[in-house]
C-alpha cells in the first residue's frame, strides 16, 4: 500500500495552496476503492469557493455581525400584505379573497403551477433512521409526511384537471432513500413523469481555529448540506428551471417537508401572488412572543429580507407598536412562491445567494485517526438561505396565515418542549376538528380525527361521514 498513486494535477496543487495535504493522511493506506472515493469528492470541490470560505470565516465575529445594515434593521417594518381568508390590503391595493382564490384556481386549471419539496434533511433528531419525509405522522393513519405532503399534490392536481410538477429536493444523506422510499410506494399517485428529484450540494465544514476541512473518515471530507438555498444552484445543474418550463410552469411554489400542514398550492394564496404582479411571494404568521424561534420579514426602504430570530436583538425583537402587536411580527415559515423569470434571473446573478456560517459540533476525526463527536462547536458550517433572493425581487408579497391553519413543524424529538411529533399531531387533530365543525359534522372533544389528503373541502368532510357524526378515532 506504500506505492500507492499519487492525486492528479492540478489536484494535488490546490491542496498544496490552501495547506489541506492532511486530507492525504491516510492516503497510503487506503484500499483502491476508498481511495477513488476520497479523491473524486476531493475532486468535486469548490476549491476557489473553499478560499472564499475561509476568508469569511477568518473575518467574521458570529457574536457581533449582522447580515443587514443596524441601521436599515432599526428602521425596518413589518410589511403590508394580504390575509389568507380574508382579504386585507397588500402593496398592490385591496385585493379580495374571492378574487384571489380565482385567480390561482385558473392558474392550477392552465397547468402554469409547479411546487418545490425541500427534503434534504434526515430524521436523526427525530430518533429515526433515514430521511425525514419517510417518518410517520399521522395522529391516526401513522401516515409518513411524504405520503401526506404529496398526496396533496396528487389531490389539487385531480381537481384542477392538469398535472402539478414536483420537484423534490434531496440531499447526499438522503437521496437514496428517498429515491427508494418513493418508487416503493408509487409516488403516491404522482405521475412519475412529472416528478424531478435532483440532489441538493454540499459544502465543508472548517475546524474553528484552523479553519482546516476536516476528515469523518479515513476516505472522506466532513461535508454537510448547502442550505434550502440550495435549492437554487442544484434546480439549474438538474436542468429544473427547463423542466418546469417545458411542462408550462410559469410560477413555482417552495415548501419543506417537515410541515405537513403546508399549503403552498393553496389558490388564494397563489392568486395574491399574481394579483400583486410578486416575483417573491411569501406566507408569513403572526408572532405573538418575541422568543419564538421563527424569523422575520422586514421592509424598508421598498427592499425585503428576512432576518434570523437569532439576529434580532432583545430590543429589536421585543418591541411592540401601540396596538400591543410587536413591531416586527411577520414570522417567515418557509413556503414561498416565485415568477419563474425572477428565478432564471436570480440563477444569473452572481452572489445573489450569499453564504452564511454557524458553529456547530461536526464528529470528525482526531489526531490518532478516531472518530471524535465534540459535545461543543468545533467546526464552521455553511449554507444558504432562498429568502436572500427577497432583495433582488421587483416586488414582494407578503400573505399572513393562520399558524394553526398551516404551519406545524416537526423538528424535536418525543417529548421535547415544542415541534415534537405529538405537537404536530395534535395540530393536525385541532385542524381536523374544526374542518369538521364547518362542515355540520359533531366529533367529541376526545375523539383523535386525521383529515387524509383527498380532503380539501367542508363537502369532502360531508361526502365522507354520511351521519354528521364521528364516534371513533378515524381518517376522514
Amino acid at each position: 500500500m506504500t506505492d500507492a498513486p499519487q492525486l492528479p494535477e492540478p489536484l494535488a496543487q490546490q491542496l498544496t495552496d490552501l495547506g489541506q495535504q492532511r486530507l492525504l493522511a491516510h492516503w497510503a493506506q487506503l484500499e483502491p476503492a476508498a481511495r477513488d472515493r476520497l479523491h473524486r469528492q476531493l475532486a468535486g470541490i469548490d476549491w476557489p469557493q473553499v478560499a472564499g470560505m475561509r476568508q469569511l470565516a477568518a473575518s467574521h465575529d458570529t457574536a457581533a455581525a449582522l447580515p443587514v445594515d443596524a441601521a436599515w434593521l432599526r428602521a425596518a417594518n413589518t410589511p403590508a400584505g394580504p390575509r389568507l381568508r380574508t382579504g386585507g390590503p397588500s402593496p398592490a391595493g385591496p385585493l379580495a379573497a374571492s378574487e384571489a382564490a380565482d385567480r390561482g384556481a385558473a392558474l392550477l386549471a392552465s397547468g402554469g403551477a409547479g411546487v418545490v419539496l425541500v427534503a434534504g434533511g434526515q430524521a436523526s433528531r427525530l430518533r429515526c433512521e433515514g430521511p425525514k419525509g419517510i417518518y410517520p405522522v399521522g395522529p391516526v393513519s401513522q401516515a409518513s409526511l411524504f405520503e401526506l405532503l404529496l398526496g396533496r399534490v396528487r389531490e389539487i392536481a385531480a381537481r384542477s384537471g392538469r398535472p402539478i410538477p414536483l420537484a423534490i429536493m434531496t440531499s447526499s444523506a438522503t437521496d437514496h432513500d428517498t429515491r427508494a422510499f418513493l418508487s416503493e410506494h408509487a409516488f403516491f399517485g404522482l405521475q412519475p413523469e412529472h416528478v424531478l428529484i435532483f440532489q441538493q450540494g454540499d459544502l465543508p465544514a472548517l475546524a474553528l481555529e484552523s479553519l482546516d476541512l476536516l476528515l469523518d473518515a479515513p476516505d472522506h471530507v466532513a461535508v454537510a448540506p448547502d442550505g434550502h438555498g440550495g435549492l437554487l444552484a442544484a434546480l439549474v445543474a438538474a436542468s429544473g428551471l427547463d423542466w418546469f418550463a417545458e411542462r408550462g410552469v410559469e410560477h413555482v411554489a417552495t415548501f419543506q417537508v417537515d410541515n405537513p400542514l403546508a399549503m403552498p398550492l393553496d389558490p388564494e394564496f397563489l392568486g395574491y401572488h399574481l394579483l400583486a404582479d410578486a416575483e417573491f411571494s411569501t406566507q408569513v404568521v403572526e408572532k405573538q412572543q418575541p422568543a419564538e424561534r421563527v424569523g422575520v420579514v422586514a421592509e424598508h426602504d421598498g427592499v425585503h429580507r428576512v432576518i434570523e430570530y437569532s439576529d434580532l436583538s432583545d430590543e429589536l425583537a421585543a418591541a411592540r407598536g401601540p396596538d400591543g402587536r410587536l413591531h416586527l411580527r411577520a414570522g417567515s415559515i418557509a413556503v414561498h412562491a416565485f415568477a419563474l423569470a425572477f428565478l432564471r434571473r436570480a440563477a444569473a446573478a452572481p452572489d445573489s445567494l450569499p453564504l452564511h456560517l454557524a458553529r456547530k459540533a461536526v464528529a470528525c476525526l482526531d489526531g490518532t485517526g478516531q472518530l471524535h463527536r465534540p459535545a461543543a462547536a468545533n467546526a464552521f458550517k455553511f449554507e444558504r438561505f432562498i429568502f436572500d433572493l427577497m432583495p433582488f425581487a421587483r416586488r414582494v408579497l407578503t400573505v399572513e396565515i393562520e399558524a394553526a391553519e398551516g404551519f406545524a413543524p416537526l423538528k424535536n424529538p418525543p417529548g421535547a418542549a415544542a415541534d415534537a411529533p405529538e405537537h404536530v399531531q395534535a395540530a393536525m387533530n385541532a385542524q381536523a376538528h374544526r374542518r369538521c365543525a364547518e362542515a355540520g359534522v359533531a366529533v367529541a372533544d376526545e375523539v383523535v380525527i386525521e383529515l387524509s389528503p383527498a380532503v380539501l373541502t367542508a363537502d369532502d368532510i360531508r361526502q365522507r361521514v354520511p351521519s354528521g357524526r364521528i364516534e371513533s378515532p378515524r381518517v376522514i
